[in-house]
């Protein structure tokens, strides 16, 4: 018996808002919405690709009556794939993220960022050829 990773959950004040953020990050579709509910993804999973293998999981955000308060236990590495990650800190700063010290100290090969609420996620190395 096995269980698979599907989804990763994102509590938040403004699914609309973040789903669509996160879409622009990740070139990622709209795959469900509903009532305080977006569900993204790069693809339209289906339950016997699933059961098939393991597949890429989606991103689900959920409204929530209360803010952040805290840093994340949990967050997202993202990796430009065409581009220096000083472009794309630059790009996701136009989308509406922000960097963030969360204590990580000068001179990583990373930058840490939030989203338009305030969640942390990372921007790792460029894995564009050639850079």
């Amino acid at each position: 018996m096995t269980s698979r990773f599907t989804e990763l959950v994102v509590d938040c004040r403004d699914p609309e808002r973040l789903a669509d953020f996160w879409c622009q990050v990740l070139d990622f579709q709209v795959i469900e919405r509903s009532e305080g509910k977006v569900e993204i993804g790069s693809w339209v999973p289906t339950v016997e690709e699933v059961r098939a293998r393991q597949t890429p999981p989606t991103l689900v955000f959920i409204q929530v009556p209360e803010g952040k308060t805290a840093k994340e236990r949990l967050h997202l590495d993202v990796s430009p794939i065409d581009g220096s990650t000083h472009d794309e800190v630059s790009r996701l700063l136009g989308l509406g993220a922000t960097t963030v010290d969360v204590g990580q100290g000068p001179g990583r090969s990373w930058v840490v960022m939030a989203d338009p609420e305030g969640n942390e996620f990372d921007v790792l190395r460029t894995l564009a050829a050639g850079r």
